[in-house]
């Protein structure tokens, strides 16, 4: 990672670290006297790979507890974690990749990172239905070797596939073998071989753990130990996390030694008046506790277009499953008044963003509009062959804006018959979903779930395994392109805005979009002596 901090120290001046630890009493008012750091999910699992994780972006948390093999930068660029691990790709049709890990990195309790811990997250990748994964780029890869307590393992491919292999083992999303192991009372061996059994009865104790070991709702400090600048110290009763540093991080320490992360949940107005809120991604893009023209405001507070893309995540089992009432949905759904909805309330232009395998602000983006073209104009007649059908709609957290989007799908499909209901309640993920999982004599078990879509964020380049974004291959990212506005797994609407409050006396804050927000650095922030 000595590029990530060559970065920031350009981008942003040297600072001193933030002075005095955390004092006793009680644990809310004690987190409100600490460096504050607010993200717009409802923090409830720390494992970014799973289906409630990816929805909730819980790599805004977790990105610095289990760091990625490639760690995003503020420009979106995918930067080495060298510090880590390294890799060599072998060439050739059936792509290979090399990883060898530092021999200094351990996680918080001070067991070695090891490759069954990328064990751990390629199996879940090739179990989704089991282990409750969202980490479609495994779609690429066929195998892993690993032997226990190695510090090398080789990813292989399938034929001509993985081009997109360095958005694997992404940040959040490689946990700890040797505690899941612990937590099933195996050996780190035993682990190994249940994971390369292809044996369900084997499997399913892993996928559980795997799925729900890692909620915050009932933190584990055992399970939870991380490999990254931060690990967990608890859990308050507002669902924030406090963090302090990992005594064994093999890179350099925090440049604040302890914080705490709110949920979007907590209130953002009262973490503002108390000094708590140091940094924020906030779920209200327009806040009314904020006023921009006060003289000596603490916070800077503005809207901005985001490089990610909100889209309509359907079902791969049910009625929405079917290709051709994906698409007689997709011919009510107006994506430009969607964005719209979405501009009014977020107080900023907000465009649309109509392709699945590229960001919408990539320069490859608009050689490729008109493959999105054709599908959106709305078309009453062919949404009509579907009339009748009802589509229930959830997103991840109550929200104004996120709710607009909703009526303006349910009225544009209104006159096709197509009612669309917004069931979102307190929060609905990837999991709410209808899907089929399988039970350890490999029977298809199918979940009716309590949404039908849910609207959500998503980084092209993460979701669809596709073809590098590089001018050489456009002919083969418009071919994925077309192919994914025929089979429809996901509907592109519009870009995703964000408001980021970033307080003035803190240094080394280097705004990002993508998923791991603004936090992507959170350890080499600093508050300015006297603050």
């Amino acid at each position: 990672m000595k590029r990530i901090r060559g970065l920031v120290a350009a981008l942003t001046a040297a600072a001193l670290a933030l002075a005095g630890c955390s004092t006793a009493g009680d644990d809310t008012d004690d987190s409100e006297r600490l460096f504050g750091y607010q993200v717009p999910s409802g923090l409830r699992t720390t494992n970014a790979g799973t289906l409630k994780g990816s929805t909730d972006l819980a790599q805004t948390l977790s990105g610095r507890l289990y760091p990625g093999v490639y760690v995003p930068g503020p420009s979106g660029q995918m930067i080495p974690n060298t510090d880590l691990v390294s890799t060599q790709v072998l060439p050739g049709d059936q792509r290979k990749v090399i990883y060898t890990l530092s021999d200094a990195a351990v996680f918080s309790d001070g067991t070695p990172v090891t490759c069954a811990d990328y064990l751990l997250t390629f199996t879940a990748g090739q179990y989704p239905s089991m282990f409750g994964a969202n980490m479609p780029l495994f779609g690429d890869t066929e195998a892993l070797s690993c032997t226990p307590g190695s510090k090398e393992f080789t990813l292989t491919f399938k034929e001509d596939r993985g081009a997109r292999w360095r958005g694997l083992f992404e940040p959040g999303t490689v946990l700890p073998a040797h505690a899941v192991a612990k937590k099933l009372g195996k050996s780190v061996d035993e682990l190994v071989d249940d994971m390369l059994s292809d044996d369900f009865t084997r499997l399913k104790p892993v996928g559980e753990v795997w799925r729900n070991g890692f909620d915050l709702g009932a933190f584990d400090p055992e399970l939870q130990v991380s490999f990254g600048p931060f690990k967990i110290e608890s859990v308050g009763d507002q669902g924030q996390v406090r963090l302090v540093a990992n005594e064994h991080y093999y890179g350099d320490a925090p440049q604040t030694p302890e914080m705490v992360v709110w949920p979007g949940s907590a209130n953002a107005a009262e973490l503002a008046a108390s000094g708590a809120l140091r940094i924020g991604d906030l779920r209200d893009l327009q806040p009314d506790w904020h006023d921009r023209d006060a003289e000596g405001n603490r916070l800077q507070v503005e809207p901005v277009v985001g490089e990610l893309t909100e889209m309509l995540s359907l079902p791969q089992v049910g009625f929405w499953a079917d290709a051709e009432h994906r698409k007689a949905l997709s011919r009510c759904v107006n994506p430009r008044a969607v964005a719209q909805a979405s501009s009014e309330i977020a107080g900023i232009d907000v465009p649309v963003a109509p392709l699945h395998t590229v960001q919408h602000a990539d320069p490859l983006a608009r050689h490729m509009e008109d493959v999105a073209a054709p599908h959106l104009d709305v078309n009453i007649e062919q949404a009509s062959s579907i009339r009748g059908a009802t589509l229930r709609v959830g997103y991840s957290y109550p929200d104004e804006r996120w709710a607009a989007m909703v009526g303006s799908m349910k009225r544009s499909c209104e006159p096709a018959g197509i009612d669309i209901i917004d069931v979102t309640g307190d929060g609905k993920t990837l999991a709410d979903l209808p899907r089929a999982e399988y039970d350890e004599w490999r029977n298809e078990i199918r979940t009716e779930g309590e949404a039908d879509a849910i609207l959500r964020v998503v980084d092209p380049k993460r979701e669809f395994p596709a073809a590098n974004n590089r001018a050489q291959e456009l002919s083969a990212l418009r071919a994925q392109e077309e192919f994914l506005w025929k089979e429809l797994p996901s509907i592109p609407l519009a870009a995703q805005p964000r408001t980021f409050a970033i307080d003035e006396s803190v240094r080394n804050v280097v705004p990002y979009t993508g998923l791991s927000s603004i936090g992507w650095n959170m350890d080499r922030w600093s508050l300015a002596t006297g603050n």
